[in-house]
Protein backbone atom coordinates (compact mmCIF):
# COMPACT_ATOMS: atom_id res chain seq x y z
CA UNK A 1 0.00 0.00 0.00
CA UNK A 2 1.41 3.39 -0.97
CA UNK A 3 1.76 5.87 1.87
CA UNK A 4 0.71 9.47 1.09
CA UNK A 5 3.59 11.92 0.95
CA UNK A 6 3.64 14.33 3.91
CA UNK A 7 2.87 17.95 3.13
CA UNK A 8 5.98 20.17 2.98
CA UNK A 9 7.34 22.41 5.71
CA UNK A 10 8.93 25.85 5.36
CA UNK A 11 12.37 24.26 5.61
CA UNK A 12 11.50 21.80 2.84
CA UNK A 13 10.44 24.68 0.58
CA UNK A 14 13.71 26.47 1.32
CA UNK A 15 15.80 23.39 0.55
CA UNK A 16 14.05 22.97 -2.81
CA UNK A 17 15.17 26.44 -3.86
CA UNK A 18 18.62 25.85 -2.35
CA UNK A 19 19.09 22.73 -4.50
CA UNK A 20 18.21 24.66 -7.68
CA UNK A 21 20.28 27.80 -7.12
CA UNK A 22 22.66 27.70 -4.15
CA UNK A 23 24.52 30.79 -5.36
CA UNK A 24 21.40 32.83 -6.10
CA UNK A 25 20.78 35.95 -4.01
CA UNK A 26 18.28 35.04 -1.29
CA UNK A 27 17.97 37.75 1.40
CA UNK A 28 18.84 41.46 1.49
CA UNK A 29 18.70 43.71 4.56
CA UNK A 30 17.16 47.21 4.66
CA UNK A 31 19.42 50.04 3.50
CA UNK A 32 19.06 51.77 6.86
CA UNK A 33 19.63 48.73 9.05
CA UNK A 34 22.67 50.36 10.68
CA UNK A 35 20.49 53.24 11.90
CA UNK A 36 17.63 50.98 13.02
CA UNK A 37 19.57 48.28 14.87
CA UNK A 38 23.23 49.38 14.88
CA UNK A 39 24.10 46.18 12.99
CA UNK A 40 25.86 45.64 9.67
CA UNK A 41 23.70 45.15 6.60
CA UNK A 42 23.70 41.61 5.14
CA UNK A 43 23.27 40.14 1.64
CA UNK A 44 23.04 36.34 1.67
CA UNK A 45 22.94 33.75 -1.08
CA UNK A 46 20.82 30.64 -0.52
CA UNK A 47 23.95 28.66 0.39
CA UNK A 48 25.06 31.31 2.90
CA UNK A 49 21.55 31.51 4.36
CA UNK A 50 21.47 27.71 4.64
CA UNK A 51 24.69 27.66 6.68
CA UNK A 52 23.38 30.39 8.98
CA UNK A 53 20.06 28.53 9.43
CA UNK A 54 21.85 25.29 10.32
CA UNK A 55 24.11 27.09 12.80
CA UNK A 56 21.15 28.73 14.54
CA UNK A 57 19.20 25.44 14.58
CA UNK A 58 22.21 23.68 16.11
CA UNK A 59 22.45 26.41 18.77
CA UNK A 60 18.78 25.96 19.71
CA UNK A 61 19.23 22.20 20.00
CA UNK A 62 22.46 22.43 22.03
CA UNK A 63 20.76 24.90 24.37
CA UNK A 64 18.47 22.07 25.43
CA UNK A 65 15.26 23.13 23.67
CA UNK A 66 13.14 19.97 23.16
CA UNK A 67 11.41 19.32 19.86
CA UNK A 68 8.03 21.09 19.49
CA UNK A 69 8.85 23.66 22.17
CA UNK A 70 7.92 27.30 21.55
CA UNK A 71 10.44 30.02 20.69
CA UNK A 72 9.15 33.60 21.00
CA UNK A 73 10.63 35.95 18.39
CA UNK A 74 10.61 39.76 18.62
CA UNK A 75 12.71 41.10 15.75
CA UNK A 76 12.51 43.87 13.13
CA UNK A 77 11.99 43.18 9.44
CA UNK A 78 15.60 42.17 8.78
CA UNK A 79 17.48 39.11 7.54
CA UNK A 80 17.75 37.79 11.12
CA UNK A 81 13.98 37.34 11.35
CA UNK A 82 13.81 35.08 8.27
CA UNK A 83 16.86 33.10 9.40
CA UNK A 84 15.43 32.58 12.90
CA UNK A 85 12.04 31.37 11.67
CA UNK A 86 13.61 28.89 9.24
CA UNK A 87 16.14 27.75 11.86
CA UNK A 88 13.38 27.07 14.37
CA UNK A 89 11.60 24.90 11.81
CA UNK A 90 14.81 22.99 11.04
CA UNK A 91 15.25 22.32 14.76
CA UNK A 92 11.65 21.13 15.12
CA UNK A 93 10.53 24.16 17.14
CA UNK A 94 7.42 26.35 16.99
CA UNK A 95 7.76 30.12 16.41
CA UNK A 96 5.67 32.72 18.25
CA UNK A 97 6.21 36.14 16.57
CA UNK A 98 5.69 39.03 18.98
CA UNK A 99 4.71 42.54 17.80
CA UNK A 100 7.43 45.15 18.34
CA UNK A 101 5.11 47.65 20.02
CA UNK A 102 3.88 45.32 22.74
CA UNK A 103 4.50 46.39 26.33
CA UNK A 104 6.16 44.13 28.88
CA UNK A 105 2.82 43.00 30.34
CA UNK A 106 1.70 41.69 26.95
CA UNK A 107 5.05 40.01 26.32
CA UNK A 108 4.84 38.25 29.66
CA UNK A 109 1.25 37.18 28.99
CA UNK A 110 2.23 35.72 25.59
CA UNK A 111 5.23 33.86 27.02
CA UNK A 112 3.13 32.35 29.81
CA UNK A 113 0.15 31.49 27.60
CA UNK A 114 2.35 29.58 25.13
CA UNK A 115 4.76 28.11 27.72
CA UNK A 116 7.61 29.45 25.57
CA UNK A 117 11.00 27.94 26.40
CA UNK A 118 13.12 30.63 24.68
CA UNK A 119 12.92 34.20 23.42
CA UNK A 120 14.91 35.71 20.53
CA UNK A 121 15.33 39.46 20.15
CA UNK A 122 17.87 42.08 19.13
CA UNK A 123 19.89 44.52 21.18
CA UNK A 124 18.20 47.76 20.07
CA UNK A 125 15.59 49.01 17.62
CA UNK A 126 15.46 52.76 16.98
CA UNK A 127 17.33 53.40 20.22
CA UNK A 128 15.02 51.28 22.41
CA UNK A 129 16.70 48.41 24.29
CA UNK A 130 14.72 45.34 23.27
CA UNK A 131 17.30 43.13 24.96
CA UNK A 132 16.38 44.63 28.35
CA UNK A 133 12.67 44.33 27.54
CA UNK A 134 13.08 40.62 26.73
CA UNK A 135 15.14 39.96 29.87
CA UNK A 136 12.53 41.64 32.07
CA UNK A 137 9.67 39.74 30.46
CA UNK A 138 11.59 36.46 30.68
CA UNK A 139 12.11 37.01 34.42
CA UNK A 140 8.32 36.97 34.86
CA UNK A 141 7.74 33.89 32.66
CA UNK A 142 8.42 30.64 34.51
CA UNK A 143 8.81 28.58 31.33
CA UNK A 144 11.65 30.61 29.75
CA UNK A 145 14.99 28.80 29.95
CA UNK A 146 16.97 30.50 27.19
CA UNK A 147 17.21 34.18 26.17
CA UNK A 148 19.27 35.07 23.11
CA UNK A 149 19.72 38.01 20.80
CA UNK A 150 21.46 39.57 17.82
CA UNK A 151 23.67 42.63 17.98
CA UNK A 152 26.24 43.99 20.41
CA UNK A 153 26.02 45.15 24.04
CA UNK A 154 23.72 42.28 25.03
CA UNK A 155 22.90 42.05 28.76
CA UNK A 156 24.64 39.48 30.93
CA UNK A 157 22.90 36.13 30.60
CA UNK A 158 21.74 36.66 27.00
CA UNK A 159 23.37 34.36 24.43
CA UNK A 160 24.73 35.94 21.25
CA UNK A 161 23.24 34.48 18.07
CA UNK A 162 25.78 36.35 15.93
CA UNK A 163 28.47 34.24 17.61
CA UNK A 164 26.37 31.11 17.13
CA UNK A 165 26.19 31.75 13.36
CA UNK A 166 29.98 32.09 13.18
CA UNK A 167 30.48 28.61 14.65
CA UNK A 168 28.83 26.95 11.62
CA UNK A 169 27.83 23.81 13.54
CA UNK A 170 25.73 21.08 11.86
CA UNK A 171 22.25 20.10 13.05
CA UNK A 172 22.54 17.01 15.23
CA UNK A 173 18.86 16.24 15.85
CA UNK A 174 16.82 14.34 13.28
CA UNK A 175 13.57 16.22 12.69
CA UNK A 176 10.64 14.74 10.77
CA UNK A 177 9.63 17.29 8.15
CA UNK A 178 5.86 16.98 8.17
CA UNK A 179 3.60 19.90 7.24
CA UNK A 180 0.97 18.77 9.75
CA UNK A 181 3.25 19.70 12.65
CA UNK A 182 2.86 23.07 14.38
CA UNK A 183 4.79 25.92 12.77
CA UNK A 184 3.74 29.09 14.59
CA UNK A 185 1.57 30.62 17.27
CA UNK A 186 0.31 34.14 16.65
CA UNK A 187 -1.92 36.29 18.85
CA UNK A 188 -5.29 37.79 18.04
CA UNK A 189 -7.33 40.30 20.01
CA UNK A 190 -11.04 39.55 20.20
CA UNK A 191 -13.81 40.87 22.40
CA UNK A 192 -12.90 38.08 24.83
CA UNK A 193 -9.28 39.28 25.08
CA UNK A 194 -6.03 37.86 23.73
CA UNK A 195 -6.28 34.56 21.92
CA UNK A 196 -3.28 32.38 20.97
CA UNK A 197 -3.76 30.99 17.45
CA UNK A 198 -1.59 27.95 16.58
CA UNK A 199 -1.02 26.95 12.95
CA UNK A 200 0.57 23.97 11.24
CA UNK A 201 3.04 24.35 8.38
CA UNK A 202 0.41 23.41 5.79
CA UNK A 203 -1.95 26.11 7.08
CA UNK A 204 0.74 28.80 6.92
CA UNK A 205 1.81 27.61 3.46
CA UNK A 206 -1.81 27.66 2.26
CA UNK A 207 -2.02 31.37 3.12
CA UNK A 208 1.14 32.22 1.20
CA UNK A 209 0.16 30.05 -1.75
CA UNK A 210 -3.22 31.78 -2.04
CA UNK A 211 -1.49 35.19 -2.22
CA UNK A 212 1.18 34.02 -4.69
CA UNK A 213 -1.31 32.41 -7.08
CA UNK A 214 -3.90 35.19 -6.94
CA UNK A 215 -1.26 37.86 -7.64
CA UNK A 216 0.26 35.76 -10.47
CA UNK A 217 3.69 36.05 -8.90
CA UNK A 218 6.46 35.12 -11.34
CA UNK A 219 9.07 32.50 -10.54
CA UNK A 220 12.37 34.09 -9.58
CA UNK A 221 10.71 37.39 -8.64
CA UNK A 222 12.65 39.99 -6.69
CA UNK A 223 10.29 40.86 -3.84
CA UNK A 224 10.31 43.98 -1.68
CA UNK A 225 8.58 43.25 1.64
CA UNK A 226 7.57 46.35 3.62
CA UNK A 227 5.01 44.68 5.89
CA UNK A 228 5.90 43.94 9.52
CA UNK A 229 6.40 40.15 9.97
CA UNK A 230 4.61 39.97 13.33
CA UNK A 231 1.56 37.90 12.36
CA UNK A 232 0.18 35.11 10.20
CA UNK A 233 -0.32 37.57 7.34
CA UNK A 234 3.19 38.98 7.79
CA UNK A 235 4.80 35.53 7.52
CA UNK A 236 2.54 34.23 4.74
CA UNK A 237 2.88 37.33 2.54
CA UNK A 238 6.66 37.64 2.80
CA UNK A 239 8.49 34.49 3.87
CA UNK A 240 6.15 31.93 2.30
CA UNK A 241 5.55 33.92 -0.89
CA UNK A 242 9.34 34.32 -1.28
CA UNK A 243 9.89 30.57 -0.89
CA UNK A 244 7.31 29.85 -3.59
CA UNK A 245 8.84 32.37 -5.98
CA UNK A 246 12.38 31.14 -5.34
CA UNK A 247 13.85 34.59 -6.03
CA UNK A 248 15.21 37.34 -3.80
CA UNK A 249 13.53 38.79 -0.70
CA UNK A 250 14.51 42.41 -0.06
CA UNK A 251 13.40 43.63 3.37
CA UNK A 252 12.30 47.08 4.51
CA UNK A 253 11.63 47.88 8.17
CA UNK A 254 8.54 50.13 8.07
CA UNK A 255 8.69 52.93 7.27
CA UNK A 256 10.93 55.37 5.39
CA UNK A 257 9.45 56.28 2.01
CA UNK A 258 12.70 57.59 0.52
CA UNK A 259 14.65 54.49 1.59
CA UNK A 260 11.86 52.22 0.32
CA UNK A 261 11.98 53.74 -3.17
CA UNK A 262 15.78 53.55 -3.26
CA UNK A 263 15.68 49.88 -2.34
CA UNK A 264 13.06 49.04 -4.97
CA UNK A 265 15.03 50.79 -7.73
CA UNK A 266 18.53 49.71 -6.58
CA UNK A 267 17.57 46.03 -6.43
CA UNK A 268 15.25 46.11 -9.48
CA UNK A 269 12.35 44.78 -7.42
CA UNK A 270 9.41 43.71 -9.60
CA UNK A 271 7.06 42.93 -6.67
CA UNK A 272 6.08 45.09 -3.69
CA UNK A 273 4.34 43.72 -0.59
CA UNK A 274 3.09 46.56 1.61
CA UNK A 275 0.04 47.92 3.45
CA UNK A 276 -2.59 48.60 0.80
CA UNK A 277 -3.08 52.23 1.84
CA UNK A 278 0.62 52.84 1.26
CA UNK A 279 0.45 51.16 -2.16
CA UNK A 280 -2.47 53.38 -3.20
CA UNK A 281 -0.63 56.46 -1.97
CA UNK A 282 2.39 55.54 -4.09
CA UNK A 283 0.06 55.09 -7.06
CA UNK A 284 -1.37 58.57 -6.56
CA UNK A 285 2.20 59.94 -6.50
CA UNK A 286 2.94 58.61 -10.00
CA UNK A 287 4.23 55.15 -9.13
CA UNK A 288 4.86 54.28 -12.80
CA UNK A 289 7.43 57.07 -13.19
CA UNK A 290 9.10 56.77 -9.77
CA UNK A 291 9.20 52.95 -9.63
CA UNK A 292 9.33 51.89 -13.29
CA UNK A 293 10.45 48.33 -12.56
CA UNK A 294 7.42 47.35 -10.47
CA UNK A 295 5.04 44.90 -12.15
CA UNK A 296 3.19 43.44 -9.21
CA UNK A 297 1.88 45.10 -6.03
CA UNK A 298 0.35 43.09 -3.19
CA UNK A 299 -1.57 45.39 -0.86
CA UNK A 300 -2.58 44.09 2.57
CA UNK A 301 -5.68 45.54 4.21
CA UNK A 302 -5.74 45.42 8.01
CA UNK A 303 -9.13 47.16 7.75
CA UNK A 304 -10.90 45.09 5.04
CA UNK A 305 -14.10 47.11 5.41
CA UNK A 306 -12.28 49.97 3.62
CA UNK A 307 -11.49 48.07 0.40
CA UNK A 308 -14.79 48.70 -1.39
CA UNK A 309 -14.52 52.49 -0.97
CA UNK A 310 -10.80 52.71 -1.78
CA UNK A 311 -9.36 54.76 -4.63
CA UNK A 312 -9.02 53.11 -8.06
CA UNK A 313 -5.69 51.68 -9.16
CA UNK A 314 -4.28 53.69 -12.07
CA UNK A 315 -0.78 52.28 -12.74
CA UNK A 316 -0.89 50.54 -16.12
CA UNK A 317 2.34 48.54 -15.93
CA UNK A 318 1.73 47.17 -12.41
CA UNK A 319 -1.22 45.16 -11.11
CA UNK A 320 -2.66 45.45 -7.61
CA UNK A 321 -3.89 42.49 -5.57
CA UNK A 322 -6.03 43.39 -2.56
CA UNK A 323 -5.43 41.01 0.36
CA UNK A 324 -8.18 41.12 2.98
CA UNK A 325 -6.86 40.43 6.50
CA UNK A 326 -9.14 39.31 9.33
CA UNK A 327 -6.84 39.45 12.33
CA UNK A 328 -5.18 36.06 12.78
CA UNK A 329 -8.25 34.14 11.58
CA UNK A 330 -7.36 34.16 7.89
CA UNK A 331 -7.17 36.09 4.64
CA UNK A 332 -8.16 36.04 1.00
CA UNK A 333 -6.98 37.98 -2.04
CA UNK A 334 -8.55 39.49 -5.16
CA UNK A 335 -6.59 41.01 -8.04
CA UNK A 336 -8.01 44.19 -9.59
CA UNK A 337 -8.82 43.39 -13.21
CA UNK A 338 -11.55 45.97 -13.95
CA UNK A 339 -10.74 48.62 -16.55
CA UNK A 340 -11.45 51.40 -14.06
CA UNK A 341 -9.08 49.94 -11.44
CA UNK A 342 -11.83 49.30 -8.90
CA UNK A 343 -11.67 46.42 -6.39
CA UNK A 344 -12.96 43.02 -7.50
CA UNK A 345 -16.36 41.84 -6.31
CA UNK A 346 -16.19 39.28 -3.52
CA UNK A 347 -18.90 36.64 -3.76
CA UNK A 348 -19.81 34.03 -1.16
CA UNK A 349 -18.87 30.40 -1.66
CA UNK A 350 -15.62 28.61 -2.50
CA UNK A 351 -12.97 30.76 -4.18
CA UNK A 352 -10.01 29.51 -6.17
CA UNK A 353 -6.48 30.77 -6.54
CA UNK A 354 -6.32 32.46 -8.98
CA UNK A 355 -9.86 33.63 -8.29
CA UNK A 356 -11.01 34.13 -11.91
CA UNK A 357 -9.45 30.98 -13.37
CA UNK A 358 -11.97 28.14 -13.91
CA UNK A 359 -10.89 24.90 -12.32
CA UNK A 360 -8.23 26.49 -10.08
CA UNK A 361 -7.49 24.96 -6.68
CA UNK A 362 -9.88 26.00 -3.93
CA UNK A 363 -8.12 28.38 -1.55
CA UNK A 364 -11.01 28.83 0.87
CA UNK A 365 -14.68 29.47 1.41
CA UNK A 366 -16.47 32.75 2.24
CA UNK A 367 -19.89 32.77 3.87
CA UNK A 368 -22.38 34.93 5.72
CA UNK A 369 -23.12 33.68 9.22
CA UNK A 370 -26.60 33.77 10.82
CA UNK A 371 -25.33 36.77 12.86
CA UNK A 372 -24.80 38.84 9.70
CA UNK A 373 -21.03 38.56 9.94
CA UNK A 374 -18.35 37.18 7.62
CA UNK A 375 -17.24 33.58 8.08
CA UNK A 376 -14.17 31.83 6.67
CA UNK A 377 -13.19 28.20 6.21
CA UNK A 378 -10.48 26.39 4.31
CA UNK A 379 -6.98 24.94 4.75
CA UNK A 380 -5.48 28.12 6.23
CA UNK A 381 -8.27 28.74 8.77
CA UNK A 382 -7.54 27.54 12.36
CA UNK A 383 -11.10 26.61 13.26
CA UNK A 384 -10.24 24.98 16.60
CA UNK A 385 -8.51 28.14 17.87
CA UNK A 386 -11.71 30.18 17.45
CA UNK A 387 -14.21 27.52 18.51
CA UNK A 388 -16.86 29.06 20.77
CA UNK A 389 -17.26 27.61 24.27
CA UNK A 390 -19.95 24.92 24.45
CA UNK A 391 -23.29 26.30 25.64
CA UNK A 392 -24.53 25.08 29.02
CA UNK A 393 -26.93 22.23 28.44
CA UNK A 394 -28.33 19.25 30.27
CA UNK A 395 -28.40 17.24 27.06
CA UNK A 396 -26.04 14.29 26.80
CA UNK A 397 -25.71 14.87 23.07
CA UNK A 398 -23.11 17.48 22.18
CA UNK A 399 -23.82 20.16 19.57
CA UNK A 400 -22.20 19.64 16.16
CA UNK A 401 -18.85 21.44 15.88
CA UNK A 402 -18.69 24.66 13.85
CA UNK A 403 -16.83 24.18 10.55
CA UNK A 404 -15.94 27.86 10.04
CA UNK A 405 -14.44 30.82 11.89
CA UNK A 406 -16.65 33.83 12.54
CA UNK A 407 -14.47 36.90 11.91
CA UNK A 408 -17.02 39.19 13.66
CA UNK A 409 -16.79 41.63 10.72
CA UNK A 410 -20.30 42.83 9.87
CA UNK A 411 -21.26 42.02 6.27
CA UNK A 412 -24.26 42.00 3.97
CA UNK A 413 -25.15 40.54 0.60
CA UNK A 414 -25.82 42.87 -2.35
CA UNK A 415 -28.90 41.47 -4.10
CA UNK A 416 -28.12 43.15 -7.43
CA UNK A 417 -24.54 41.88 -7.81
CA UNK A 418 -24.49 38.91 -5.44
CA UNK A 419 -21.34 40.31 -3.82
CA UNK A 420 -20.56 40.48 -0.12
CA UNK A 421 -19.97 43.92 1.36
CA UNK A 422 -17.95 44.12 4.57
CA UNK A 423 -19.47 47.02 6.47
CA UNK A 424 -17.83 47.27 9.91
CA UNK A 425 -14.97 45.85 12.02
CA UNK A 426 -15.63 43.69 15.11
CA UNK A 427 -17.53 45.53 17.82
CA UNK A 428 -15.41 46.79 20.70
CA UNK A 429 -12.12 46.53 18.76
CA UNK A 430 -10.11 49.40 17.31
CA UNK A 431 -6.92 49.30 15.23
CA UNK A 432 -4.49 52.14 15.96
CA UNK A 433 -1.38 52.20 13.81
CA UNK A 434 -2.01 48.64 12.65
CA UNK A 435 -2.36 47.26 16.20
CA UNK A 436 -5.65 46.08 17.67
CA UNK A 437 -6.89 47.44 20.99
CA UNK A 438 -10.03 46.92 23.02
CA UNK A 439 -12.15 50.08 22.96
CA UNK A 440 -12.43 49.86 26.74
CA UNK A 441 -8.63 50.13 27.01
CA UNK A 442 -8.68 53.33 24.97
CA UNK A 443 -11.40 54.64 27.26
CA UNK A 444 -9.21 53.81 30.27
CA UNK A 445 -6.32 55.76 28.75
CA UNK A 446 -8.63 58.71 28.09
CA UNK A 447 -9.83 58.56 31.71
CA UNK A 448 -6.21 58.98 32.87
CA UNK A 449 -6.04 62.34 31.08
CA UNK A 450 -8.18 64.10 33.66
CA UNK A 451 -11.36 66.11 33.55
CA UNK A 452 -12.02 68.19 30.43
CA UNK A 453 -9.43 66.41 28.27
CA UNK A 454 -10.31 65.19 24.78
CA UNK A 455 -8.77 62.11 23.19
CA UNK A 456 -10.58 59.97 20.67
CA UNK A 457 -9.87 57.49 17.88
CA UNK A 458 -10.74 58.76 14.41
CA UNK A 459 -10.82 56.65 11.21
CA UNK A 460 -7.57 56.85 9.25
CA UNK A 461 -6.92 55.45 5.77
CA UNK A 462 -3.34 54.47 6.46
CA UNK A 463 -3.41 53.08 9.99
CA UNK A 464 -7.04 52.10 10.66
CA UNK A 465 -7.51 54.76 13.38
CA UNK A 466 -5.46 57.61 14.79
CA UNK A 467 -5.64 59.27 18.17
CA UNK A 468 -6.90 62.83 18.02
CA UNK A 469 -7.03 65.51 20.71
CA UNK A 470 -5.94 69.00 21.69
CA UNK A 471 -2.21 69.72 21.89
CA UNK A 472 -2.18 69.79 25.70
CA UNK A 473 -4.12 66.50 25.74
CA UNK A 474 -1.57 64.82 23.47
CA UNK A 475 1.20 65.44 26.02
CA UNK A 476 -0.98 64.11 28.82
CA UNK A 477 -1.86 61.10 26.64
CA UNK A 478 1.79 60.19 26.25
CA UNK A 479 2.31 60.46 30.01
CA UNK A 480 -0.72 58.24 30.63
CA UNK A 481 0.50 55.64 28.14
CA UNK A 482 3.90 55.59 29.84
CA UNK A 483 2.24 55.10 33.24
CA UNK A 484 0.34 52.13 31.81
CA UNK A 485 3.66 50.49 30.91
CA UNK A 486 3.56 50.80 27.14
CA UNK A 487 6.67 50.09 25.12
CA UNK A 488 8.51 53.41 24.42
CA UNK A 489 8.09 52.86 20.67
CA UNK A 490 4.34 52.61 21.17
CA UNK A 491 4.32 55.99 22.93
CA UNK A 492 6.22 57.45 19.97
CA UNK A 493 3.73 55.85 17.57
CA UNK A 494 0.87 57.62 19.32
CA UNK A 495 2.90 60.85 19.28
CA UNK A 496 3.31 60.54 15.50
CA UNK A 497 -0.39 59.86 14.93
CA UNK A 498 -1.81 62.45 17.32
CA UNK A 499 -3.70 65.21 15.57
CA UNK A 500 -3.71 68.73 17.03
CA UNK A 501 -7.05 70.52 16.84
Amino acid sequence: MNQPLPSPTLDALFKRVLARQPDGLALVDPLNKQRITGQTRKRLSFAQADRAISALAAHFIESGLPANSVVAVQLPNTVEFALTVLAAGRAGLVVAPLPLLWRQAELTMALNRTAARAIVTTSKIDGVSYADLAMNAAAEAFSIRHVCGFGSDLPEGMASLDQAMLRQQPVTRAVIQDGRKAAMISFDLTADGFRPVPRAHFSLIAGGLAIALESDLAQGATIMSAFAPMSFAGLASSLVVWLFAGGTLVLHHPFDEEVLERQINDHSCDTLIAPAQLALRLDQQNLAARLPGLRNVIGLWRAPEQVASSAPWTAERATLTDVYLFGEAGLFGARRIADDGSPALIKPGPHGAPRELPGSSIAGDILLTPRGTLGLRGPMIPIAAYAPPPPPSDSLISAPPRDYVDTDYAARLDRSTGAIHITAPPSGIMAVGGYRFLAQDLQEWARRLGQGALLTALPDRLSGHRLAGRAQDNARARDALTELGLNPLMVEAFRDRANTT
